[in-house]
């Protein structure tokens, strides 16, 4: 047993469910808040208040609509992927997949494509896809290590901040950002220094070619076991009989069903052409696109609303999970926890190793503040006021930052939480290949980092 397939067998056996590891991160961050931070006002009630600000960041509404967005992208996607249309097009993919070794290099190199695109799009994506190999080899009887595909399905999110959709590089790019942000009118940093930088540029390239190759050589060295036969994600079609009448037609009508998903569509094309940039692509769009898609490609209301009762169950990790990392996140920013463990890092940077210092101190904050958009908030004015101190450009700050981001998803499972739906494995199953795309990553990010 070489040492990889010894590591996955002890991953798989000390590895605990999702649900455990967000109440082993919440144990542990009012731990380090407990002896890290203190209450100055009433120190006596340090706990209580911990537990203030824990209670706070569970319940708060904007993030709680964050966790609907995420589950509206996760359902409406595992409805769009059951279509007809869209299997066809999954279809013409799937028959290229004819071995483990081929299936992860496609998987991996067209995930990271949409990734770079839109993060939502493709995480869904990439889930879907990977499910759909699964089915595939199944129908084939064909030898498909199931884990490694799923984790080449989920290895967009390691990329996602370095692309279009980035969090942090859009928020910069608005005009008064940094304004609101640290109280200094500093200029705007428009994505051909972030984005579109060389550095970026580059280090994408070197994603797209490497990490499909290393999860190729991987597929043939792990072809694991036969893969059984999996429900497949197409359902059962409700269809109008003669009992039907009155209003109730109106459900089964593709006229209604499809003029309505056309309208959607309309009003999304008409919202993108008026903004004029990809900064329309956020969470709400991406849903609203999904949604037309869905309807127009269900083609009956009937049909769409049976196949979202179907999809429903994929949802509940996220539904029952994500207010106990907006509890963590709660404790992170409101104790003062973000800016002790980013602080000490950033205390011994010089110019050259700072970028690299906020690289693994965003790496780590991830792991507490899995959310993007979130880590900017908290852990970005730390960089802004460090990075003005040190002389080190501010777009290279930023972009370090967002590599950190995103690097640790893979050994998080908050963002894995719909792919593990779609699929129906567990964490444990995917961590050990996903730990090796992270390892992979990080020394591709660092070298970037390091030579720019």
């Amino acid at each position: 047993m070489d040492l990889i397939r010894a590591f996955e067998k002890g991953i798989r056996k000390l590895f605990p469910s999702t649900f455990t590891i967000a109440i082993f991160l919440t144990i542990l961050t009012f731990l380090l808040a407990l002896f890290l931070t203190d209450n100055p006002k009433a120190p006596e009630n340090h706990l209580l208040q911990l537990v203030g600000f824990w209670y706070q960041g569970l319940w708060n509404p904007g993030m709680l609509a964050f966790a609907v967005q995420m589950m509206l992208i996760l359902v409406l996607g595992y409805v769009l992927a059951s279509t007809s249309v869209a299997q066809k097009l999954i279809d013409s993919i799937l028959v290229y997949c004819t071995s483990t070794a081929k299936a992860a290099l496609l998987v991996t190199l067209i995930t990271l494509l949409v990734s770079f695109f839109n993060w939502g799009l493709g995480l869904i994506f990439g889930a879907i896809f990977a499910r759909k190999v699964a089915e595939y080899a199944g129908k084939k009887n064909m030898q498909l290590n199931y884990p490694l595909i799923a984790a080449a399905g989920y290895s967009g999110l390691m990329v996602w901040h370095g692309g279009i959709s980035g969090s942090a590089p859009l928020k910069v790019a608005e005009q008064g950002h940094f304004l609101s942000l640290v109280g200094k009118d500093l200029p705007s940093i428009d994505m051909g220094q972030t984005i579109f930088s060389s550095m970026n540029i580059s280090i994408a390239v070197a994603l797209l070619v490497i990490l499909p190759v290393v999860m190729y050589f991987m597929g043939r060295r792990h072809p694991g076991p036969v893969q059984p036969v999996l429900r497949e994600t197409r359902s059962e079609e409700p269809v109008f009989t003669p009992g039907i009448s009155g209003v109730e037609k109106i459900d089964y009508s593709q006229i209604a069903g499809m003029g309505l998903g056309l309208v959607f569509l309309l009003i999304a094309t008409y919202k993108a052409i008026r903004t004029g940039n990809v900064s329309v692509i956020d969470p709400d769009f991406l849903n609203f696109v999904l949604l037309g898609l869905s309807l127009l490609f269900c083609g009956t209301i009937a049909r769409f609303l049976y196949r979202v009762r179907d999809a429903m169950g994929a949802a509940s990790g996220i539904l029952i999970q994500f207010p106990l990392y907006f509890g963590i996140m709660g404790i992170m920013k409101y104790s003062g926890l973000v800016e002790i463990l980013s602080n000490s890092m950033m205390a011994v940077s010089t110019v050259t190793s700072f970028p690299v210092f906020t690289f693994l101190s965003a790496a780590v904050v991830n792991i507490f503040i899995p959310s993007g958009g979130g880590q900017w908030v908290v852990q970005g004015p730390i960089i802004v006021e460090a990075a003005q101190n040190l002389g080190v450009p501010l777009s290279k700050s930023i972009m370090a930052l967002a590599y950190g981001d995103e690097i640790t998803n893979m050994i998080q499972p908050f963002w894995a939480l719909p792919l593990l739906g779609i699929t129906g494995l567990k964490a444990k199953d995917i961590i050990p290949y996903t730990l090796l795309l992270m390892l992979i990553g990080g020394v591709i990010f660092i070298a970037g980092l390091l030579i720019y």
